[in-house]
């Protein structure tokens, strides 16, 4: 048995199988090829091998069912988005959380309706902190 490595981020192709199974909740290998997008030319090999790459992190485990194996992610959405974020502050951001902020609401792209949701989740943050 391998042991298990302990990798904090997943690479590209790893985190379009994990969003696969965030929407799944279990899928097997035939489950996730189904579910990537139509255009998407993988073969079964590859995609067990992505599989196995995130059972071997710890990302998803693994359980047997018949002669198929069935997938389960380890690491909420939500926690690996928090995870993403944190590293990417460290890294990009000089580990200051509000250049990163800052940056996203300088965005040209956002709409009036984006940065008032930012401001009312900001507020709502503040209000938490004073109660």
């Amino acid at each position: 048995m391998r042991k298990k490595k302990t990798i904090n981020l997943l690479t590209d192709v790893e985190l379009e199988f994990m969003t696969v199974l965030w929407s799944l909740t279990e899928g097997s290998v035939k489950d996730v090829l189904a579910a990537l997008r139509q255009d998407r030319d993988l073969a079964y090999t590859s995609a067990a091998t992505i599989l196995r790459i995130l059972d071997e992190k710890g990302f998803v485990k693994s359980r047997k069912e018949g002669k198929t194996l069935k997938y389960t992610p380890l690491l909420a959405k939500d926690a690996y988005q928090t995870r993403s974020l944190q590293n990417l502050s460290r890294i990009l951001f000089d580990d200051t959380p509000a250049m990163l902020v800052a940056r996203l609401v300088d965005d040209e792209g956002l709409t009036e309706q984006d940065l008032q949701e930012i401001r009312a989740l900001v507020e709502g943050r503040l209000g938490d902190e004073r109660n």
